[in-house]
């Protein structure tokens, strides 16, 4: 599976961009992505997952792993545009209550 991870910086303000599928396959280039990003002090890391997917039980460990990172850090890690199934992930694990998560604005899915 492919996952392209697209960062964007400005003055500590990251927007870090997914595309494709997160898994046990892609899970570890976003995490390496990620992470460091986490462990700097007041950063604003936003992930924006428009154009993820897909996601599974691995890729939920790498986020969980960069909630704790951020908070330990001082920084600060939003998801946003999370939709449809991903979206469910999130709300079923519960994890939905825990990191700030940013719904996509639309009322319909794609696909």
């Amino acid at each position: 599976m492919n996952l392209t991870v697209g960062i964007e910086e400005d003055n500590r303000n990251y927007t870090v961009k997914l595309t494709g599928e997160i898994d046990v396959y892609t899970a570890t280039e976003l995490k390496e992505k990620l992470l460091p990003l986490t462990e700097e002090s007041n950063n604003y890391i936003q992930v924006d997952l428009e154009n993820t997917n897909y996601l599974d039980s691995t890729g939920l460990g790498v986020f969980i792993s960069a909630f704790k990172s951020a908070k330990e850090h001082q920084s600060y890690l939003e998801l946003t545009n999370v939709r449809g199934r991903v979206l469910r992930l999130f709300e079923v694990t519960g994890l939905d209550e825990i990191i700030h998560i940013k719904e996509e604005p639309q009322d319909e899915e794609a696909n």
